[in-house]
């Protein structure tokens, strides 16, 4: 038997991921600084590191903003099969992600989160005004849940991203060197210390999806593969062997996690994207 959900109960939900996400640092990126602070061999790094904290702290005592720049909504959704959104009276029309951007849209205004989203990318410019549209990925799952995870992503690390297709004969070393290299040309503009999302395989837009998608596990949460799970710390030895350290300023920390996720692809192809989160990486998610 199909189980609807209220259209006002998604709005309330996505209004209160926003609004989260741009106050309080998730606590596996806070733990993972506060690990970072103890770790870190250079006086300085240690300084910006107990800024960092200090700064989440604030945050979500005050409830305000983590960072003057609160991000892009972007929305990853799994729908149950047996799952469906009830529509208002009003807007019997409305769909899953009309109720993603209007609770989007609640949250810049009634959270005072900057309105950073423009209707034209190239001609005008215009902002919105409301912090909308939203980027949404939806997927269809088995069940009756819907499960909604919220990122803000901010544009100076976004801005960081990368994307190059190697020859299928490229071997582990040559995608290592290059995703180090990304990082390495990244450097403080993207606000280290860094969360770095690593998508390999699929095609062009698939393995960018997947460096994004990376973003959304816990740092502490390793991929399910081994030989994966491997790569991914050889990559952060590598990138933290660069010493840009936090705010690019130099020690130990330049990167907190390395997440890598793959899928199949084509026989002539390899596909590899590098996506990169700041330290004020603002995720959150719920299950309704």
């Amino acid at each position: 038997m199909a189980r609807y959900i209220e259209f006002e109960k998604v709005v309330e939900t996505v209004q209160s991921l926003c609004t989260a996400a741009a106050h309080e640092l998730p606590d596996d990126v806070l733990t993972a600084i506060e690990k970072a602070a103890k770790n870190e061999s250079n006086a300085g790094a240690v300084e910006i590191l107990n800024q960092l904290i200090e700064n989440a702290r604030i945050a979500k005592k005050e409830s305000i903003p983590l960072c003057q720049d609160t991000g892009l909504a972007v929305v990853f959704i799994e729908q149950g099969a047996d799952v469906s959104v009830k529509p208002p009276a009003d807007k019997p029309n409305a769909t899953l992600a009309d109720a993603v951007n209007s609770g989007v849209a609640a949250a810049c205004e009634k959270a005072y989160l900057r309105k950073s989203v423009v209707a034209d990318p190239l001609k005008e410019r215009i902002n919105t005004g409301s912090n909308t549209p939203a980027i949404i990925h939806h997927t269809i799952v088995p069940g009756d849940k819907l499960k909604i995870t919220l990122m803000a992503k901010g544009g100076g690390c976004e801005n960081k991203s990368r994307f190059k297709m190697f020859n299928p004969t490229a071997d582990t070393q040559q995608i290592i060197d290059w995703v180090v290299d990304v990082v390495k040309q990244a450097g403080a503009d993207a606000c280290p210390p860094l969360i770095v999302g690593v998508g390999i395989g699929g095609n062009f837009e698939l393995s960018t999806l997947l460096s994004k998608k990376a973003l959304t596990r816990n740092l502490d949460q390793p991929n399910k593969d081994n030989f994966y799970a491997a790569l991914e710390q050889d990559l952060l030895s590598r990138i933290n062997a660069l010493g840009l350290g936090p705010q690019g300023l130099g020690g130990d920390t330049t990167a907190l996690a390395c997440l890598v996720e793959t899928a199949p692809c084509h026989i002539a192809s390899l596909p590899v994207a590098v996506n990169i989160e700041c330290h004020a990486h603002r995720h959150k998610s719920a299950v309704i």
